[in-house]
Order: C-alpha cells, then sequence, then structure tokens
C-alpha cells in the first residue's frame, strides 16, 4: 500500500480491504500494508486487534503483545526498518474474521477521528515517541498475567491504541492521556494480579 493511513478510519478501511481480499491474514501482511516505517499504524493495529472480539480468544493477547514488544523496542532504538521473526510474521487470522472486526469498528473510528488530530505535536516528536515505547513494552508484559481476568487485557490494549493513535495523528494530548492511562494498567496488574486481588480462570490457550 503506497500511501500510510493519517487517521483511524483509514486504518480500518485498510484492515477490510485486506480482510476482504485474503483467506487468511499474517502479521506479516499488515505489517507490508502500512509500511516499515509507519509505527503509529503498525502500533495500533495489534492493539485493535486486542480489543475486538478476535482479542477475546485465549491466548490471542498474550501472541499480540509479544508481537507489540518486539515493535516497541525497535522503536526505543530507532530502527527505521521494522522486523519480525517468521515465527510471529507468519501468524495469521481468517479474513473474514479480520475485516468484519474492522467493519464492527467503524462507528469508534469516527468518533476517533472528530476528536483527535494534530495538537501539540512537540508530544509526538522521536524523543517522546522512544519514550511511549518503552511504556508499551512494559505494558506488553502485564497482557499475559492480565488475561487470566475476564476482559482485563481491554486496558492495556485501549493504552496501546492510544499512544498508536497519537504517533499516527499527531496528537500530543492523546499522548499525555495515554501516559496517564499507562498508569491505571499497571494499578490494575499489582492489585488484581501481583497482590493477588484477582481471581482465576480463563488462561491462555490456543492462538489465532
Amino acid at each position: 500500500m503506497a500511501d500510510t493511513p493519517k487517521n483511524v478510519c483509514g486504518i480500518l478501511d485498510s484492515l477490510t480491504e485486506i480482510g476482504d481480499q485474503q483467506d487468511r491474514v499474517s502479521i506479516g501482511d499488515i505489517v507490508e500494508a502500512f509500511g516499515s516505517r509507519s509505527y503509529g499504524p503498525v502500533l495500533l493495529v495489534p492493539a485493535l486487534i486486542g480489543i475486538s472480539p478476535i482479542g477475546g480468544i485465549p491466548g490471542v493477547p498474550t501472541f499480540l503483545a509479544v508481537t507489540l514488544l518486539l515493535i516497541a523496542v525497535q522503536l526505543v532504538f530507532g530502527k527505521d526498518h521494522l522486523w519480525l521473526p517468521g515465527i510471529l510474521k507468519n501468524r495469521s487470522v481468517e479474513g473474514e474474521k479480520l475485516a468484519n472486526a474492522a467493519e464492527d469498528m467503524e462507528g469508534v473510528a469516527k468518533w476517533m477521528d472528530k476528536i483527535f488530530h494534530g495538537r501539540l505535536e512537540i508530544f509526538t516528536g522521536p524523543t517522546a515517541g522512544r519514550i511511549a515505547a518503552g511504556v508499551i513494552a512494559l505494558l506488553c508484559f502485564a497482557v499475559p498475567p492480565l488475561e487470566f481476568l475476564p476482559f482485563a487485557v481491554v486496558l492495556p490494549m485501549a493504552v496501546i491504541a492510544a499512544f498508536g493513535i497519537a504517533l499516527t495523528v499527531r496528537d500530543g494530548l492523546l499522548m499525555l492521556v495515554a501516559f496517564l492511562g499507562s498508569g491505571g494498567a499497571f494499578y490494575l496488574l499489582v492489585t488484581q494480579v501481583l497482590m493477588g486481588g484477582g481471581g482465576s480462570g480463563g488462561g491462555s490457550g490456543g492462538m489465532f
């Protein structure tokens, strides 16, 4: 895909197109579609999948977190081209499921595009992006234990999605909100998992 989407609707439209054209869509297909230099969309897409019904499949949030961790680490070190190992790059989901999930989120995407836009861009520059990537990496470590709690992974994935949107549309205000939101995700991890406040059940299982 020649042009990188500049808003959430554009990203979802691209996902719908990919899903409609292919029986199965791999992580590599998504990365290739958005370009190896487009860290905003590439961070956002796995996070959106984690929030979508696909993210309810046991094991999927953890797999997505591992993928996001590798992307975030490369952003921290300022890599120009995104690389993923074959074991992650070749993992796939049914194209129809991906297209349907993208279509289901169109209403939310339109709302996001009305609210989030370029502002306070000083907080979306390279340095801020690397700091955000470091926080995202830490959030990825929180996902596997939170997967044992119903719907708990939605919070870290939503925060990662916020970082992805902020980097995509250059919204510094949203970037600051995402930093605050990451504190809430870590608080949930500490109080509900590390301190034994959460229940058990719903462990990780299969992948896509």
